[in-house]
């Protein structure tokens, strides 16, 4: 027995805390030199494992079953989309699950709209999942704080996409005085976000406006210098270029191309949809100034506090199962969003700009803002005398079309509008950002 401490009290009865081979210990002699050993509840309990420091949250996720196979407590009860948009409920097959869901929700429509069936949906996407897919979706996302914009995914491997958002959507009038438009980077996705069809009250409502395949067409090359004209970009005059015959490293498939170009900052873009017309194509293009080539190293939570200054709050642009706040301002703003500002799995998002599950092995950077253009020559357009771009009968060309918005597009899987994909998730009271206007003229 080892004595630790000794302290007289005021009575006289003297206090010693001591060490047994038992744990630790008070022993108190009184005055006739009695000893009494006594163990404090506050030492009674086990010493190891240390008991677990309390920490506070402003976000905790709730615990969701996983359905194990061959579990003989299986429940049916399946876990709610938005849950697994989030990634906090795991399902066995993300074809089955979504494609069952999308099926139970099919509208009838009419004629001229375009629709592709849910057998051809499916079909599609086990058609890519390999490490050479080249598969895309593009989605309309009604964000609460960003608005209305689309979200273009292009898969780069078995398991992931690039992800862009483009706030006007894809160009489609080849005599527009705007053929271009703003394409932000936004996370590198998992491609069984491309399934996903859903809504809810934090992220919006998210609708597939077509989805297919894409073809990555070599480089235009300047053969000599020639000024462009007010219609025609630099990259489109049918004088002046030629194609690039060979692409650097003798890429095979379409997503080592895709991977190519987008690691030299230049894509040339093809794709082939349900409702976007044959041929089409368009150019993406990260602009030297743009160009960012460090990735964040640290989390936005533990940044030195800046002084506040007042300006004008502009908008970040945020995919389905990304937190309200995009821009990454602080933890004021995380605690709006409903974060865990010390949440590792956060920080491990914004750091790798990758979603759990998915990989960032093509170089994304968050927030890069490309250009992206209609190329006009490779979608079947010629230029005649009078600078009008005109549909070429031997290459085809297609009827111009404008981007409308929430309340007149519709899915091409299920024929919903934004709204009704909302009522079916059950999203009551979501106001959506006013002031959406698309490009017209």
């Amino acid at each position: 027995m080892n004595i630790l401490s000794l302290k007289p009290s005021s009575s006289g009865v003297r206090v010693s805390l001591i060490s047994t081979s038992s744990g630790l210990g008070v022993a108190t002699k009184d005055i006739s030199g009695n000893v009494h050993l006594h163990t404090p509840s506050s030492l009674s309990r086990e010493v190891s494992p240390p008991r677990l420091s309390k920490r506070r949250k402003y976000y905790q996720r709730p615990s969701l079953p996983y359905k194990k196979e061959g579990s003989p407590n299986e429940s049916n009860t399946e876990p709610a989309l938005a849950a697994v948009e989030a990634g906090k409920a795991r399902v066995r097959d993300h074809v089955v699950y979504f494609s069952t869901h999308l099926q139970a929700v099919a509208k009838p429509v009419d004629r001229g709209i375009p629709r592709l069936s849910i057998e051809d949906f499916v079909q599609l996407y086990r058609n890519n999942e390999h490490g050479h897919g080249n598969h895309f979706v593009v989605h309309q996302h009604n964000h609460p704080r960003a608005g209305v914009h689309y979200d273009l995914r292009l898969q780069f491997s078995e398991s992931s996409s690039v992800s862009f958002s483009i706030p006007k959507g894809l160009p489609g009038n080849p005599n527009s005085r705007s053929i271009g438009r703003m394409a932000i980077e936004t996370r590198v996705h998992n491609l069984w976000n491309h399934l996903i069809e859903s809504a809810s009250s934090r992220t919006g409502s998210l609708l597939i406006w077509d989805t297919g395949t894409y073809t990555v067409l070599p480089r235009k090359i300047k053969a000599y210098t020639k000024a462009p004209t007010r219609q025609t970009t630099d990259d489109e005059s049918e004088a002046g270029i030629k194609i690039e015959g060979e692409w650097r490293h003798r890429q095979e498939h379409e997503n080592e191309k895709l991977i190519e170009a987008f690691q030299t900052r230049y894509i040339r873009l093809r794709l082939h949809g349900r409702r976007l017309p044959s041929n089409y194509t368009v150019t993406l293009r990260l602009p030297t100034a743009n160009h960012v080539r460090t990735q964040m190293t640290s989390s936005p939570a533990f940044r030195p506090r800046r002084t506040k200054r007042k300006r004008t709050r502009q908008s970040t642009y945020t995919t389905d199962s990304e937190p309200e706040n995009a821009g990454h301002e602080g933890k004021e703003e995380c605690k709006e969003a409903g974060m865990d500002t010390d949440d590792e799995g956060e920080i491990r998002t914004r750091i790798n700009n990758a979603y759990p599950g998915s990989t960032n092995s093509i170089g994304s950077i968050h927030q890069r803002q490309w250009f992206l253009s209609l190329d006009r020559a490779s979608s079947g357009f010629v230029k005649n005398s009078d600078g009008i771009w005109m549909q070429d009968e031997e290459r085809g060309g297609f009827e111009p079309f404008l981007v409308q918005g929430r309340g007149v597009e519709r899915s091409v899987i299920t024929g919903r509008l934004a709204a009704e994909v909302e009522s079916d998730e059950g999203v009551e009271g979501f106001v959506g950002r006013a002031g959406w206007v698309g490009i017209t003229n």
